[in-house]
């Protein structure tokens, strides 16, 4: 008898995975290359499906004899692959969006894309102000209340003069 322990090792492997809760698996959007091949193949699917459609309206019309079930089936797979065109077109502007950022400064120098702060000048840069969390340096958007990065507590409660101003009167009250 001839034993091979790679088979067994393999047969015991697939047995213990069907018995065990499956991992969720994670997947990464598609790549913009991906979307624009899908969206050209809908197209070509939906130009055969008007076609068809256009024929078959064409054949009930010689024999007279209109079946509207066939014609709304028709148009509704029509529609849904129209759907699916938008929801790709949406994608794509998304993706194509996210990677426009200046490419310069107001001062001129170069600005690498995903960055928040000129390295020149130390501008913040991009569609949205940002700031930097004082504790941990993490960009935050201006309106942040809690650092992403730390936990903190990203601005002041209120104006450091407000505050010397708040000290001093109630040391005035202690006296």
């Amino acid at each position: 008898m001839v034993r091979f322990p790679l088979l067994n090792r393999i047969r015991r492997r697939s047995e213990r995975a069907s018995t065990e809760i499956p991992v969720p698996v994670v997947r990464r959007a598609p790549s913009p290359g991906a979307l624009r091949r899908e969206r050209r193949a809908i197209l070509k699917a939906r130009e055969q499906r008007i076609r068809d459609l256009g024929g078959l309206t064409l054949e009930m019309y010689r024999r007279s004899s209109f079946r509207d079930e066939l014609l709304i089936e028709g148009c509704r797979e029509i529609v849904a692959l129209e759907e699916r065109i938008n929801d790709l077109d949406a994608m794509l502007a998304a993706v194509a969006s996210a990677r426009r950022a200046p490419t310069t400064c107001d001062c001129g120098a170069p600005v690498p894309w995903g960055s928040h702060f000129c390295a020149n000048c130390g501008r913040p840069v991009g569609s949205q102000a940002v700031i930097a969390c004082e504790d941990c340096g993490h960009p935050l958007p201006a309106d942040a209340k809690f650092c992403a990065g730390c936990g903190r507590d990203a601005g002041p409660a209120e104006p450091p003069e407000e505050k010397v101003a708040a000290e001093a009167g109630s040391e005035a009250w202690e006296r």
